[in-house]
């Protein structure tokens, strides 16, 4: 998720503070005008009705099989899972608009075996080379060259900005090895990847605007001009456009198709993938609920949507009153009428922002901005 209140802007927005009062968090605007607090609460009681819709009183929809992962506690935003069962996961995010319980300590990035009888977090070591006190890891994607070598690609903002950062994992040491840092003028504000070759990816970029009051203007005017980039080292072009708020992207099990969230608008696009990279799309599927990341289940093809039932309250954070979960399984993707299912449901009682939900042989890892890690036997 990365369309909140411009969720992962660079410091140059301007300086911020939080005003605090009983069950309301009002983001003050120290260096602008627009009226400060009044301006923002303005903005977000409109923002409120024509993005984010009244809140909804949800019914609870969770198997009876599940648990919270120990250990993590501080987020996992984004999980990639092998064909061998790993998973990857990425914690400890920081963004203003959002509550962070562990704001002094870096981010990190940890691995959960979907084989274990009983699920473990391990943080993943990372090599001295990289500078890990400024880690601020968002969204991940997995490759595997032919030699079988392991690749994690992580979306990062250090110091509020945004690169690429590639690892090998090294499996028998439980670590990662710091390869390279990808910048670029366009790999801005970027939320999401999936990784497609060697240094080849798609990515979303959820805001136009770096300038924090241009980027609550661009909500506020919904202006839809997000987009989906695609780098490799010889060409970084914009490959798809006109998104509210593109934020989670993943790929077909036959890599012909890429599908991207739109969070904002509360859709899944399918774009159809192209052999010089431009993307075309071919139907839009409408939920009823803000989409954050996508994954695609391994035996099935089914797209899994990590959503936000009630996305005001994760502005609005009150401990008494939290934002609930919610993941969706969307089947028939290409068909007329793709299926949509709930898989699980929570109103924050167990499970609080959750923004992706990865399965691996019948068995489900859901992840959160902030909060927990659930796992499930489906």
């Amino acid at each position: 998720m990365g369309n909140v209140l411009g969720r992962h802007r660079p410091l140059e927005w301007g300086t911020v503070r939080w005003c605090r009062r009983p069950g309301l968090q009002r983001l003050c605007l120290l260096r602008h005008g627009f009226g400060g607090c009044a301006f923002t609460s303005v903005f977000l009681s409109v923002f409120h009705r024509n993005s984010f819709g009244a809140v909804q009183e949800l019914e609870p929809v969770e198997p009876q099989n599940c648990v919270l992962i120990e250990g993590l506690e501080n987020g996992s935003e984004d999980i990639d899972i092998l064909p061998s069962g790993l998973a990857f996961i990425s914690s400890g995010l920081k963004y203003p608009g959002m509550p962070n319980f562990a704001p002094d300590e870096p981010g990190k990035i940890f691995l959960i075996d979907m084989n274990e009888k009983n699920p473990r977090a391990q943080e993943l070591e990372i090599s001295n080379g990289f500078e890990k006190e400024s880690f601020n890891p968002h969204g991940i994607s997995t490759f595997i060259d032919k030699d079988q070598t392991v690749y994690l690609y992580v979306v990062n903002h250090p110091h509020m900005k945004s690169t690429v950062e590639i690892f090998k994992f090294e499996e028998q040491q439980r670590s990662l090895v710091h390869l390279k840092t990808i910048k670029h003028e366009l790999l801005k504000s970027v939320n999401n990847i999936v990784v497609l070759g060697p240094e080849q990816f798609y990515a979303t970029r959820d805001h136009y605007f770096t300038n924090y009051v241009l980027a609550l203007l661009e909500m506020f005017l919904d202006l839809h001009w997000t987009s989906v980039l695609f780098y490799s080292p010889k060409e970084v072009k914009v490959v798809a456009k006109g998104f509210s708020s593109a934020n989670g992207i993943t790929v077909s099990l036959d890599k012909k198709y890429v599908y991207v969230a739109d969070a904002t608008a509360k859709n899944v696009h399918v774009m159809e993938k192209h052999d010089n990279w431009d993307l075309t799309e071919l139907k839009v599927i409408h939920l009823d609920t803000l989409v954050d990341n996508l994954s695609v289940d391994p035996a099935t093809g089914d797209i899994l949507a990590g959503c936000h039932p009630n996305g005001m309250k994760l502005l609005n954070y009150n401990p008494e009153d939290p934002p609930g979960s919610e993941v969706l399984r969307i089947q028939n993707v290409l068909s007329e009428k793709p299926r949509v299912s709930t898989v699980y449901t929570n109103d924050g009682s167990v499970l609080q922002g959750s923004t992706v939900a990865s399965v691996y042989q019948g068995k489900i890892l859901i992840g959160t901005i902030f909060h927990k890690t659930l796992y499930c036997v489906l």
